[in-house]
Order: structure tokens, then C-alpha cells, then sequence
């Protein structure tokens, strides 16, 4: 089973809605038995933190299901425990590495391009689509 992990800032925008869309897309392709994800932040700020409600209810328009999730910092285990974590932009990016030695070349970003945090630009529908299309891109490279 290949196990993947989704990073955003905080992880009540976008690294949730990746996981929920993730699971959504793998149930639909019958693929559940082959992976499995869970998302972090790489800061501290939303520790504990459900999903953010604009995310909900972009997930609940895409008719993603989702439940209760609390955001949680990345740590040195869940680098161990993943085979390969992806994060959402630049920043990141840069602070992942600062927190995580990535020995073995598992981080990465989901799209070449970064995906804004919608937190700030409250454009949801554009990175649920950008989303999609990485995990899109992840799976068709994998099958």
C-alpha cells in the first residue's frame, strides 16, 4: 500500500481538502486497497483545527465527503511512515525542509506550479480544480 500525505500551511484548506478529495478519487477508481493519506501543517498556528468552513463547503458543492479532522503538525515519524508527502507551494516547501531532513526524496510539490492558499484569496474552486489535477497527475503516473 502506498502511503501519501498532503502538507499545507496550517492544514485546515488545503491539505484536507487533498486528503478528502484523495480518498474520494481512489474510492471512485476502486483503488482503496492500493492507497492510503492523511494530512499535516508545518506550523503550529491551527493545531487542532477542523477544516476551515469555506473548504467544507467547496468539498460539500464538489460532493466530496469528509469528516471531523483535526490539523497536526508534521513530524519526523510521519516521514517515516509516508512514502511520499506532498505540499502545496513554495513555502512550504521551505519550511518542511527546516523541519524534516528529506534523506530520501519523498517531498515534493503536488503541482509544478504553487497552489495558493485560499485562506487568503478565498478561491476555493480554483484550487480544489489545481487539486484534482495533481492527484490526477500522481495517479496516472502510478498505475
Amino acid at each position: 500500500m502506498k502511503k501519501v500525505l498532503f502538507v499545507c500551511h496550517g492544514s485546515i484548506c488545503r491539505s484536507p481538502m487533498a486528503e478528502f478529495i484523495f480518498k474520494k478519487i481512489i474510492k471512485d477508481k476502486g483503488l482503496e486497497d492500493a492507497y492510503y493519506c492523511e494530512s499535516r501543517a508545518v506550523s503550529s498556528e491551527e493545531l487542532g483545527n477542523d477544516i476551515y468552513p469555506p473548504a467544507k463547503r467547496c468539498l460539500d458543492k464538489h460532493q466530496i465527503p469528509y469528516k471531523r479532522h483535526y490539523a497536526t503538525k508534521i513530524s519526523n515519524k510521519d516521514y517515516e511512515e509516508f512514502d511520499v508527502i506532498f505540499v502545496m507551494d513554495d513555502s512550504n516547501l521551505y519550511r518542511i525542509k527546516r523541519i524534516i531532513d528529506d534523506d530520501e526524496h519523498k517531498i515534493r510539490k503536488l503541482m509544478d506550479d504553487d497552489i495558493e492558499d485560499p485562506w487568503w484569496t478565498d478561491n476555493f474552486d480554483k484550487v480544489y480544480a489545481e487539486i484534482v489535477e495533481g492527484i490526477e497527475k500522481y495517479l496516472g503516473e502510478n498505475q
